[in-house]
């Protein structure tokens, strides 16, 4: 039995580097009737060009759908398409849920814009290691290049924002497909059609990605939301409420200090808490709403007992009351 990684999927063919070839490999007909999803970054066994087993993965992320991971970079351009907060912000959210470290890099720096936003950016994400570049003028590349040392990196971002030139730029015999952003749309148009590793050196690898931007946090609890905004989640444990959503309840602590909070970012999550309450309002009638197995009140972690438990405890705490009436 030989084990390798998923370096890319293509139909019903996963390609596996075992460290020596890349072997073009089925799956075995037991994984699919387990319903086993295989996904790129997955390390798996295999023989005679057919996988048998996935082996247990150290993490994961669904959009896009890769496994096994170091670090989510982030890539957001400077101008061309003009750089989008709220979009950012949905994608560091996104690497907060999935408790993946996060870099983030702003490219085209070569092109006409305002240096004042470099500054805003400095200050309003002064939790993250923030990389500048220029693909086309080799600008940062260095400094970018560093960063994926030693690792398996994601590069996320809209499509159009230079994800695939900074890796031609790192390593030109790549020469991975570019497309100019529409002069249109001032949008970019998808060339990366599917997620696939790429290696740049013997020991750094990138994982790149189709770009897209449709996504939604209606799969998380409203009061939830607060925890993928760290400049936010500071303040929640000094709230009145518990479930506080930080909008207009009383005694609410992010509110008392809102002065603290970038105004692009608070903004983010009351569009991200709007989308959570749809997925609340979904569960409601599917009977699959989850909730979080602890509470986090003025720095102390509670067990969290669910509702149904909640009842029943009600219920036997009734029917010994009434006994002890009616043994009276």
């Amino acid at each position: 039995m030989t084990q390798g990684q998923i370096l890319k999927i293509h139909s019903d063919f996963y390609y596996v580097d075992d460290g020596v070839n890349i072997v073009e490999c089925k799956v075995r007909e037991v994984l699919k009737k387990q319903r086993e999803k295989i996904l790129v970054g997955d390390f798996v066994e295999f023989e005679n060009g057919a996988i048998t087993e996935i082996i247990e993965r150290k993490n994961y992320i669904t959009r896009p759908s890769v496994a096994n991971i170091d670090q989510i970079i982030i890539v957001s351009a400077l101008k061309e398409p003009d750089l989008d907060l709220h979009q950012l912000n949905r994608y560091i959210a996104l690497a907060k849920y999935y408790n993946i470290p996060t870099i983030l890099c702003f490219n085209k720096e070569d092109l006409k814009w305002d240096r004042k936003l470099g500054e805003k950016i400095k200050n309003i994400y002064t939790n993250f290691e923030i990389v500048f570049t220029s693909a086309t003028e080799h600008k940062g590349i260095r400094a970018f290049e560093k960063l994926l040392k030693g690792k398996t990196s994601v590069l996320c971002g809209n499509s159009g924002v230079g994800k695939s030139s900074l890796v031609n730029s790192i390593n030109p015999d790549l020469n991975l497909r570019t497309k100019k952003v529409s002069e249109k749309t001032l949008r970019g148009t998808h060339t990366t059609r599917h997620c696939e590793i790429i290696k740049i050196d013997e020991t750094s690898k990138i994982v790149d990605t189709p770009g897209f931007s449709n996504v939604k946090f209606d799969f998380i609890l409203p009061a939830d939301v607060d925890l993928l905004f760290d400049d936010i989640s500071k303040f929640r444990d000094y709230c009145k409420y518990s479930d506080c959503l930080h909008i207009n309840e009383d005694g609410c602590d992010v509110l008392a200090n809102i002065d603290k909070i970038d105004p692009t970012r608070y903004e983010s999550y009351l569009a991200f808490v709007d989308e959570a309450r749809e997925y609340k309002e979904r569960i409601k009638y599917e009977g699959k709403k989850q909730e979080l197995s602890k509470k986090t009140i003025h720095n102390k972690e509670f067990a969290k007992i669910s509702e149904k438990k909640r009842q029943s405890a009600r219920n036997t705490l009734k029917q010994r009351v009434y006994k002890d009436i009616e043994n009276e």
